[in-house]
């Protein structure tokens, strides 16, 4: 197989022409698809690699696509390329009938006419080529990839694709890798990753270590475009278990102790891997300018926040006075978008952390920011909130408990309780609830009332706690 994947780039200018109008009515409807809501105009070709050659019994193609559409009206008058999407695209003359729920169409026209194309990922003999370019290090076009020679990548693994709606795709091999496949790319370093690597040169155990990656060489641009690490048998992600839990009505803040020490290790791991500053007067007015911003912003997307919004402005007043009176914090990289969902607990009871990406909806320069630590322990935070308001009949209590006790377990490992800054902590909790009441307002308004229980209490003045 490994002499299938070194086939020269493809150069047929009817290829995307051909499958122009089936990408228009299959990639929005993609969890992974960021531009929900907006028609796709029209597509360009930012690279096209044939893994497999698309006029045999059994074709591969490699595309990065880019996707026109219309401008949101949050973007104002400034031009926006369009996002550019990973896909991998299978073409056979007729699907069997195990691959019929990855059917993207038949194209009309140009050189795949006549042909029957799918998503590639859930055709195993696709995913057994990924895998052998990675154990291969096989280069083509712009395509590299890399692996870490230290580990062994069997050519024996059966793959299975994650069935689960997620923000990327992934491919798990015979429950020993798991090969992440990122969607919307952009150029330069992603943290998904640069952190993990990091955390291995740290042997911090909390994070599974890269085994390979998949990147693109564009235009004097490198693109991440997958990471494979190593897979956790038979855990259980810190949201379902926490569900469960709660639905029993088990106690779980011996799971959100451990849970935090675990978040302290990671973060006290990466602040040796890489570098922290210091943020003064200046950088903390930038902050909290951004915070101000995205409360004015949410204020006019849902009309609810606006008897809220001088209360929740104080939070971000409160920690602008402390900038101004000549308080700093440090800062470094931390995991930015942490929540029970990016947390998995193995059948002994450890706990990992996992995707690195950061907020997707984020420039990539701004996700590799360093920021205080209070960011990510105010994300879990807020999901403990959420998960105890997935619990029929409402739990008294059991956020603040599991709460308390993920700062307990945090301040055992790194010595700093991120309930000594109160103001910091409130600002970071208020910022996320408020992202939380525009995408709840936006995309599931049956949960609204989770983020505007917690925009009541945040506007109130109480201190995360």
């Amino acid at each position: 197989m490994s002499e299938a994947v070194i086939r020269p780039a493809v150069t047929s200018p009817g290829l995307l022409a051909s499958l122009d109008p089936l990408l228009r009515e299959w990639l929005p409807r993609q969890r992974w698809f960021a531009g929900k809501g907006r028609p796709v105009t029209g597509f360009s070709q930012v690279a096209a690699v044939e893994l497999l050659p698309w006029n045999a019994k059994l074709g591969l193609l490699h595309l990065l696509v880019r996707a026109h559409q219309p401008l949101a009206p949050t973007h104002g008058a400034l031009p926006h390329p369009g996002d550019c999407y990973q896909l991998l695209i299978g073409v056979r003359e007729t699907l069997p009938p195990h691959l019929a729920p990855a059917l993207i169409g038949h194209p009309e026209e140009g050189p795949l006419a006549g042909r029957t194309v799918y998503e590639a990922l859930h055709d195993p003999r696709a995913a057994d080529l990924l895998l052998e370019a990675l154990r291969t290090r096989t280069q083509v076009g712009g395509l590299r990839f890399e692996r870490d020679t230290r580990q062994e990548l069997q050519d024996d693994l059966v793959p299975r694709v994650v069935t689960a709606e997620q923000s990327n795709s992934s491919i798990v091999y015979g429950d020993t890798f798991i090969l992440k496949l990122l969607r919307r790319i952009l150029p330069g370093i992603n943290p998904d990753l640069e952190l993990p690597l990091a955390l291995a040169r740290e042997d911090c155990p909390r994070v599974p270590a890269p085994a390979g990656w998949m990147v693109a060489d564009l235009d004097a641009e490198t693109y991440v475009l997958g990471v494979l690490q190593r897979f956790v048998p038979g855990a259980t992600d810190g949201w379902d278990l926490a569900l469960r839990e709660l639905a029993k009505g088990e106690d779980f803040s011996g799971e959100a102790r451990a849970l935090g020490r675990a978040t302290a290790e990671v973060h006290t791991a990466l602040s040796r891997a890489l570098p922290t500053v210091t943020l003064g007067h200046t950088q903390m007015d930038m902050l909290v300018d951004g915070m101000i911003e995205r409360l004015e912003a949410a204020v006019q997307a849902v009309p609810a926040l606006r008897p809220y919004a001088p209360g929740l402005r104080s939070a971000f007043d409160a920690l602008a006075e402390l900038a101004a009176e000549g308080e700093t914090w440090t800062a470094q990289r931390i995991h930015g978008d942490l929540h029970l969902g990016q947390c998995l607990r193995d059948p002994a009871g450890d706990w990992s952390l996992i995707d690195f990406e950061g907020e997707p909806s984020k420039p990539l320069a701004e996700r590799r920011l360093p920021q205080p630590t209070a960011r990510d322990v105010a994300g879990m935070l807020r999901s403990f909130d959420y998960a105890a308001h997935s619990g029929q009949p409402l739990v008294a209590d059991w956020a603040d408990v599991c709460r308390a006790a993920y700062c307990t377990g945090y301040a055992e490992v790194s010595g700093r309780d991120p309930r000594s800054e109160p103001v910091l902590l409130r600002a970071y909790e208020t910022d996320k609830a408020i992202y939380e009441v525009v995408y709840e307002a936006r995309h599931r308004p049956d949960w609204l009332p989770v983020p505007l229980a917690a925009v009541h209490r945040l506007a109130g003045g109480a201190a995360a706690s």
